[in-house]
């Protein structure tokens, strides 16, 4: 009698929308004459397959109770297959509902096939994405915004281990106050400048975004939050102070060479990452004396075909002794050439960003071809 009630109707229920059926197909006999074991999943009146390896002599099998019959080895291994997998569902489904807050018969499946699992913690996922995009630095990335989604992640890491005394936070725990604190913590603690933590918060939405887009969240809690962001100021270059910049030297070598760097981004209009990426092979010589420069932008991979006038080709043989390798300019890292431009800021007496660089150029002479 208590073997019954253990193999009793194979049937599960441990809530009316969750039941787990096992079955055979008596239509798909293999050459051996036996058939595969396979296991239904009902959620919420959805439903998913599993196949098993396992192999089912048809004359055993009970399609009431969802068992094999007898004590035959066939029967035995069967019972078995159908205990072990009952109990490994039914773990799936108890772990992915309390971790996310609901469940799907195809979050089930997936854990149970291996496929398809993804993590459902805040800095797992951060880090995830994180190796993805490494993967494709070089393909369709680059190693700048790499590095700014590695700043994020130390941010957000230092954030829930001073403030909030854990490791890591479950991604169903997101709310509004966490946002809140992490933005006051950027503020507060880190410093930062409202553009910078716009940045931050913006990589945390994307995270968010990310877990909704792979089935772990089933709505985005950060979805209606926008941050405001600081009024930029202008991207355009006073004419006086372009003239202030071209007409007053500066004695500290590396100032010299920032500077330098600004005046060849404004006669050209390439960004920094062009700049660092500017090969020899990028300039040519047209049939009329002319000097060129040809390069695919890195931002908007398309070509862009610049007329060098006198002052860039200036900048250009004044460094061509300093080259390593093809490279025009040895252009310093991006944390240290901002760092530089804050210092030559001062120096001026004007604001230096630049990223601005590429909008100067048009608003004082006219624009290249």
């Amino acid at each position: 009698m208590k073997k019954k009630s253990e193999h009793a109707d194979k049937t599960i229920r441990h809530r009316s929308t969750f039941a787990i059926l096992f079955y055979i197909n008596r239509t798909k006999m293999r050459k051996d004459g036996t058939c595969q074991l396979l296991c239904k999943v009902s959620i919420d009146a959805e439903w998913e397959q599993i196949g098993t390896k396992v192999s089912v002599n048809p004359d055993i099998w009970n399609p009431e109770k969802g068992l094999a019959n007898g004590r035959s080895a066939n029967a035995v291994t069967v019972n078995r297959a159908i205990d072990e997998l009952t109990e490994e569902i039914t773990g799936h489904y108890n772990r992915i509902k309390n971790s996310l807050g609901f469940i799907t018969a195809e979050l089930v499946k997936n854990a149970v096939m291996g496929v398809g699992l993804k993590p459902l913690t805040l800095l797992a996922l951060f880090r995830e994405h994180n190796e993805d995009f490494r993967r494709r630095v070089g393909l369709d990335r680059i190693k700048e915004t790499l590095d700014s989604y590695l700043r994020s992640y130390k941010h957000l890491s230092a954030f829930i281990k001073d403030k909030k005394g854990v490791e890591d936070v479950t991604l169903r725990s997101l709310d509004k106050n966490f946002y809140d604190d992490f933005e006051l913590f950027l503020c507060k603690d880190c410093h930062m400048m409202p553009k910078t933590v716009h940045e931050h918060l913006y990589r945390l939405k994307k995270m968010t975004k990310l877990a909704v887009s792979q089935g772990t969240l089933r709505r985005d809690p950060y979805c209606r939050l926008h941050p405001a962001l600081p009024r930029r100021k202008s991207r355009h270059m006073k004419l006086e102070d372009l003239k202030k910049l071209m007409e007053t030297p500066v004695e500290k070598p590396q100032l010299q060479f920032v500077r330098d760097m600004f005046l060849f981004s404004t006669f050209t209009g390439l960004a920094y990452a062009d700049l660092k990426r500017l090969k020899t092979s990028d300039i040519t010589q047209s049939e009329d004396g002319a000097w060129w420069i040809h390069i695919r932008r890195q931002k908007t991979d398309t070509l862009s075909s610049v007329r060098l006038l006198d002052i860039p080709l200036r900048i250009i043989e004044k460094y061509r002794n300093q080259r390593q390798g093809d490279n025009v300019f040895n252009v310093y890292r991006r944390g240290y050439f901002i760092l530089l431009t804050r210092e030559l800021g001062k120096v001026y007496g004007f604001d230096l960003t630049f990223g601005n660089t590429s909008g100067w150029q048009p608003s004082i002479y006219p624009a290249q071809t």
